[in-house]
């Protein structure tokens, strides 16, 4: 540049594509994550508790890495990819082996899959699927032994969280409803090609048998109002306007019809008031409670409903109007429900 020194133009490097050996590009909008450490994929399998007799079932196996590990220990493995790419690297890197016999390859999205027989589930799954694939597992059948399945660090850490945890939410109870859930390890995000931008960690599944005896869909309604403010007191839950609207329209629905569980409740518009779907991974539990207050103050007002002073009587037994859904146990939970069933008051 005359009269001046040459400003030297910044040039931005072409965006780095990771690759398998055999030339793959991984896609992180997919969820693909390749394992790459070795010792990382050793150790998952050994957790497993893998039997020489057992059918495994592995969703999203990629290039194999684990796959191999899994096919020297089990009897079989079914793995379902959706990918067409990986399924095709998959069949190559096994056909001619002692493995090729052993493994079963199913294309498809595992979400819309019907899942054949397996004992045991390993899983180093895509995160974005991770709700409505684990609770896909626990209504299998028949039930399998266990699943170990790697997820992002938080979802695990919810689904473990225990009453009084700062992450204990609807998930953490609608999973240990049907299954124990324990933490197996931690997992840096460097052990993945291309990394995430997250931890993740090992979580070791085994749904209990029997299956517990309770209507699905009356614990998911009763659940979600609970968690509607999981840090409020349910008192003050059972008395915001638009639950009670909608429980005594079902109460009433079912009175005129003379049976149980003959209609089923639309609780859509408590979504408002965060029972909504986002809220079963991420409960956020906000302090902006000045709207439900003076729904509160305004029903209140107004003189207690018959209806209203029902679910009072049935929350004042052992005190749990003045307890919250964050520290209440499993055993509380149901006994709570039994008790509102018992006074005709139902959620589906």
């Amino acid at each position: 540049m005359a009269g001046g020194k040459m400003r030297k133009e910044k040039t931005k490097a072409p965006p780095t594509a990771s690759h398998y050996q055999g030339g793959i590009s991984f896609h992180k909008s997919k969820g693909q994550h390749i394992l790459k450490n070795p010792m990382l994929v050793d150790s998952i399998v050994q957790k497993s508790g893998i039997k020489s007799t057992d059918i495994i079932l592995e969703i999203g196996p990629g290039t194999g890495n684990l796959t191999k590990k899994l096919l020297e220990a089990g009897k079989s493995v079914i793995a379902v990819e959706l990918d067409s790419r990986m399924v095709l690297e998959l069949t190559r890197r096994f056909q001619g082996t002692p493995f090729s016999n052993k493994l079963k390859v199913i294309q498809g999205d595992v979400l819309k899959t019907d899942l054949p027989y397996f004992d045991i589930c390993v899983a180093n799954i895509p995160y974005q699927i991770s709700s409505p694939l684990t609770f896909k597992l626990l209504n299998h059948q028949p039930s399998f032994r266990c699943a170990v399945i790697m997820y992002q660090r938080e979802f695990a850490m919810r689904l473990v969280a225990q009453p009084g945890d700062n992450l204990y939410c609807r998930l953490s109870v609608n999973t240990q409803l049907y299954a124990r859930v324990s933490h197996l390890l931690k997992v840096g995000k460097n052990n993945f090609r291309p990394p995430p931008k997250v931890d993740s960690s090992v979580v070791r599944i085994e749904p209990r048998k029997p299956r517990p005896q309770v209507n699905p869909k009356e614990w998911d309604g009763f659940i979600r109002i609970c968690f509607i403010r999981k840090n409020k007191t349910l008192g003050a839950i059972f008395r915001i306007k638009n639950v009670l609207s909608l429980l005594e329209k079902n109460y009433k629905t079912l009175q005129a019809l003379n049976t149980s569980g003959a209609a089923e409740m639309d609780i859509s518009g408590l979504g408002e008031l965060g029972g909504g779907e986002q809220s079963v991974e991420m409960d956020a539990d906000d302090d902006d409670d000045d709207e439900m207050e003076m729904e509160e103050d305004k029903e209140a007002a107004n003189g207690r409903s018959e209806f209203k002073e029902k679910v009072a009587a049935v929350l004042k037994e052992k005190d749990f109007c003045d307890k919250r859904s964050s520290k209440l146990s499993q055993e509380e939970f149901l006994y709570l429900l039994s008790r509102f069933n018992m006074a005709g008051i139902h959620f589906s």
